[in-house]
């Protein structure tokens, strides 16, 4: 069999060869995230809707699951490990068929919270179209120009491997192993490490929200 093509489907770390993982959590344990990997969020959601709860998430022994209600109590959790200038990440993830006000998003996020550029990779976020998945880099704090995008038609009820490289010469984003999205423009980068985050973001909109969930099998960083 194609390494490419194991049951953990095509990795952009095989494809490119990225050699070993030093770091992640393949799931492989049951009850709460690893609190030695993990810090869960306990706090009000996305712009301060719903709330962002510790007791949303669960992990069966394979899976980390993150549910979110019909009231808006979701959750969010950020990477302890690989907090680093520069890597690749790589994460297996699928989706109820979920309501399009809950959006699951996949970040590196500032290891300090902040960044003189406001620097923000959204390397697979679900939108209110739930029949694509995003891309956004975000490289200034205000203007009309402000981020870089782009979107593909993805079913997010199947897993899939998104992935991220982010070296001294740009991003790069990968689904199921081909390159889906580039930035070498040095004034995009972020300028100061970053981490992973998952997060399964409530928008909503005045009328009534359907249960769902998000999950993700495991994470993988390298080099």
């Amino acid at each position: 069999m194609d390494p490419a093509q194991a049951p953990d489907g095509t990795q952009a770390a095989v494809v490119f060869g990225w050699g070993p993982v030093v770091a992640g959590d393949e799931f492989s344990y049951t009850g709460a995230p690893n609190p030695l990997k993990w810090g869960v969020y306990n706090s009000p959601g996305h712009a301060g809707n719903g709330i962002r709860s510790p007791n949303a998430w669960s992990v069966d022994g394979s899976v980390v699951t993150v549910s979110g209600d019909s009231a808006g109590t979701t959750g969010g959790m950020s990477a302890k490990f690989a907090q680093q200038q520069y890597g690749r990440w790589e994460v297996r993830m699928k989706t109820s068929a979920r309501d399009p006000k809950y959006h699951p998003v996949l970040i590196l996020w500032p290891n300090n919270n902040t960044s003189p550029n406001c620097a923000e990779v959204d390397y697979a976020e679900g939108t209110s179209d739930t029949s694509r998945i995003k891309f956004f880099l975000h490289y200034a704090c205000s203007g009309s120009n402000f981020q870089t995008q782009t979107a593909q038609p993805i079913d997010t009820t199947q897993w899939h491997n998104y992935a991220v490289q982010w070296t001294p010469s740009g991003i790069t984003g990968y689904i199921d192993g081909v390159q889906w999205f580039t930035d070498t423009d040095p004034a995009h980068q972020p300028t100061v490490g970053m981490h992973q985050t998952i997060q399964l973001d409530w928008f909503p909109d005045g009328t009534a929200t359907l249960p769902s969930q998000m999950q993700v099998d495991w994470i993988r960083v390298y080099r």
